[in-house]
């Protein structure tokens, strides 16, 4: 068969010759790795090549420019769909300091190789790896909560930034979504929420082809997904053939009129469009094709048989002429739009120019509270309360909010102008989630994806619910923050199913994710300076429901050991330990006391306060030595919640005092006592591990 003509094409024929150059791309990338989904992408071409190449305003020479419209492939197995178009499309790479770094963000080369290892085409969507994807995608729901995420961004900064006549964020986001998504509940409440706030810079398309892995999706989902959308809120349109590139087109020019509401746009399409033996089927969804259907399939589209990654001459020159120019003059008058703003609202360019490079404004920290010693001490949640409205008016992009539990988790900013985030209230800093602990994370993802710096927060249990987008937030790097409180047993008499036991340590098990148990109001002040500072890492704060004894600081070594991740905060006299006490948290009050005993009766101890053991170990050897002595093998760990873990600190010598059950409804009192969490009980482990009874000391 003759290779497709470049030359002397209609612009129809150029629209199909491009279209059919994502779907060959993807089909010979698919095969060639003998692994992915084919059909997703033979689906949707028509409508990738409509958004990108007729609508989005995006600048392929510089992905990263702030008033960009963001484009989310949440069913992200169609990953081949965006590895197509980035590379046709000649988008650049950006690096971690947001750098132009002279090289194209997906090569030919890296469609050739197609998820195998050093490709920048990988499985899936990677935020952190691949210039041009504006989140990580895959787990299905994601994406789309995502950028419910990224359009309260878009509206907040519109409202803080947009003066008359410069509109510097009017921006639209632009979610595909499928089947997988639909079903998904993070995806239910994340258009709940959309529709509550009337986000009209949101456009979700429903890849509608009644297709998944185990079948026909009439075997699990005859929901009419139109009749929910509209009771959210949502304006619905339909298109009925997702290869018409006029009513594509159409639908989305409805959308970007559409300002008081999000828009669900339901695209009816056949998975595996073009395979005679494959579409409409789950085989064209997970699987290659085969190299005799992949023929068949070519055939079909008219394209030569045994070509493989063909790109015809004029389609790369068709996608320059189309968003490379449409984009590139939408930077450039933007840019030449910020220099004049730049001249006016000098304060306020400055601020956007380091929110997008995620530093922090000078005198960030100034005001941060410094909490005097207190026997009865204070609650972590309320000095986090405390920490949290001195940052925010600090760092006027600081915004975030609670899974309807602000006055619990003492997350509300309260101070003048803080206002709340809500429909005719783009300006507000409180966001509330309701009761969505999934999606408020992968909101709270969405926002520092655009560049805020944005927390969420709930109770510490309910971080199982918000877990898959927290290991996301790992996964991507982002510097978001949650605020985790009622850390341990001090919810007492609500019991077991509020009382986290394992929470800790699986948030510790995640890579890149920062995890701080502050003992005292002092440590709290330690850990979000600590957090703030961070670019490229989330962190999650474990705050205490009851209150802390603020510890005398006098007496004891600074808070700002905080920042090593464990310090010695007491020690034996002469420096020179028989046993050493760790704990983090609340229990660090518990070994403090132990620790006093156990020095009036002449026995040398040390309390190491370790409220970080992932910024521990990113310490030199030599600090960790000299923490945690090596020739000091009698250690004791004391934490309220799973021992698994701790034998990394106290060693094989060594004794963990820790929750190896669920808790139990009762006050706090009486679980101290029933778990051994008493100063009597630490003190009498400490002395098995010395080999002496206490009456012996």
């Amino acid at each position: 068969m003759l290779q497709p003509k470049p030359k002397g094409l209609s612009s129809q024929e150029l629209d199909e010759l491009s279209i059919n150059t994502i779907r060959t791309l993807s089909i010979d990338a698919v095969q060639q790795a003998n692994s992915g989904h084919p059909g997703t992408p033979m689906a949707l071409a028509p409508l990738i090549y409509v958004i990108w190449n007729e609508v989005m305003r995006f600048d392929p020479q510089d992905p990263i420019w702030p008033n960009r419209d963001r484009f989310v492939l949440s069913n992200g197995h169609a990953s081949m769909l965006l590895w197509s178009v980035l590379y046709l499309t000649e988008t650049r790479a950006v690096n971690a300091d947001y750098e132009q770094v002279g090289h194209p963000a997906v090569t030919l080369d890296d469609i050739k190789h197609f998820r195998q290892i050093g490709s920048k085409a990988p499985g899936h969507p990677e935020y952190h790896l691949t210039s041009g994807v504006e989140a990580t995608t895959g787990p299905l729901g994601q994406g789309i909560a995502n950028s419910v995420g990224m359009a309260i961004a878009r509206k907040w900064l519109a409202s803080r930034y947009n003066k008359p006549g410069f509109d510097l964020f009017d921006y639209n986001i632009y979610a595909v979504c499928g089947d997988g998504c639909m079903m998904e509940g993070i995806g239910s409440e994340a258009a709940s929420l959309a529709g509550h706030l009337g986000l009209g810079d949101l456009c979700w398309i429903y890849d509608n082809n009644h297709i998944t892995i185990d079948g026909n999706t009439r075997i699990t989902f005859t929901e009419d997904v139109a009749a929910r959308f509209r009771a959210y809120d949502w304006n619905v349109l339909r298109v009925h053939d997702a290869n018409d590139l006029g009513s594509i087109a159409e639908a989305l020019a409805v959308f970007r009129k559409t300002k008081d509401r999000p828009t669900l746009i339901i695209l009816d399409s056949h998975i595996g469009y073009g395979s005679p033996h494959k579409v409409d089927t789950s085989a064209a969804h997970g699987e290659p094709l085969g190299e005799d259907e992949v023929r068949l399939v070519k055939r079909a589209y008219h394209w030569p048989e045994d070509s493989k990654f063909l790109v015809p001459d004029g389609v790369m020159e068709h996608f320059a002429d189309g968003i490379g120019q449409r984009g590139g003059k939408a930077r450039r008058d933007w840019e030449a739009l910020f220099a004049k703003y730049r001249a006016r609202f000098r304060d306020l360019a400055t601020e956007i120019d380091q929110m997008q490079r995620r530093e922090l404004p000078a005198g960030w920290d100034r005001n941060l509270p410094s909490f005097s010693p207190d026997a009865k001490g204070i609650a972590g949640r309320d000095a986090s309360g405390q920490v949290l409205n001195v940052l925010a008016q600090n760092i006027p992009w600081l915004l975030g909010g609670s899974a309807d539990l602000a006055s619990s988790n003492r997350t509300a900013l309260k101070f003048p102008g803080a206002g709340e985030f809500e429909p005719g209230a783009a300006d507000g800093r409180n966001i509330h989630f309701g009761v969505r602990e999934h999606s408020m994370a992968a909101i709270v993802n969405g926002l520092s994806l655009s560049k805020l710096r944005a927390f969420g927060s709930t109770f510490l249990i309910f971080s199982d619910y918000a877990k898959p987008a927290i290991r996301l937030s790992a996964l991507m790097e982002l510097p978001t923050i949650f605020a985790f409180t009622h850390d341990a047993m001090g919810d007492g008499e609500d019991g077991p199913t509020h009382q986290p036991i394992e929470q800790l340590v699986s948030l510790r098990a995640i890579p890149g994710m920062v995890l701080l148990r502050p003992a005292d109001a002092n440590e709290v002040v330690e850990a979000y300076r600590y957090v703030m500072q961070l670019r490229h890492k989330p962190a999650a704060i474990a705050l205490s429901r009851q209150p802390l004894p603020t510890f005398d600081r006098r007496k004891y070594a600074s808070a700002a050991g905080v920042a090593r991740g464990a310090y010695v905060m007491a020690d034996a006299p002469d420096g020179s330990p028989e046993i050493i006490l760790i704990a983090s948290g609340s229990e660090v009050a518990l070994v403090i006391q132990a620790h006093e005993t156990l020095t009036a009766q002449a026995i040398r101890s040390r309390v190491v306060s370790m409220p970080s053991w992932d910024i521990f170990e990113q310490q030199p050897q030599s600090y960790r030595e000299e923490v945690l002595p090596a020739a000091v093998t009698a250690r004791l760990a004391v934490e309220q919640g799973s021992t698994l873990g701790w034998s990394e600190y106290v060693g094989p010598r060594g004794r963990v005092i820790g929750m190896k059950t669920f808790g139990a409804s009762a006050p706090l009192k009486e679980l101290q006592r029933k778990f051994g969490f008493e100063p009597e009980h630490v003190v009498s482990v400490a002395m098995e591990l010395l080999g002496r009874s206490r009456n012996s000391a």
